[in-house]
């Protein structure tokens, strides 16, 4: 996927790899982008995702909402991440 302006600092935190440094997404924007492009990745891919992110606790819905929110895919999620939370409650 191609981004540009704020989508190319939003949650991307950079690491040094050999010497090398590299951007990369956190949990919680890896997972909005998967809902995000769900036609193309699947959204069996999404819902994994979600799944395990939170299981794993990788990242808070208040973290997925706020990118969710930003990438105006938060109508879509919106029903997952509430099925998710109210099942670990």
């Amino acid at each position: 996927m191609r981004f540009t302006g704020e989508s190319l600092t939003d949650g991307v935190v950079r690491h040094r790899i050999e010497g090398v440094e590299v951007p990369i997404t956190d949990p919680a924007r890896t997972i909005v982008d998967c809902f995000r492009y769900r036609t193309k990745a699947g959204l069996d891919v999404a819902m994994e995702g979600l799944r395990e992110g939170l299981h794993r606790r990788r990242c808070t819905p208040d973290e997925l909402w706020h990118h969710a929110h930003r990438t105006r895919v938060w109508s879509v999620m919106r029903p997952y991440l509430e099925a998710m939370v109210s099942d670990a409650a």
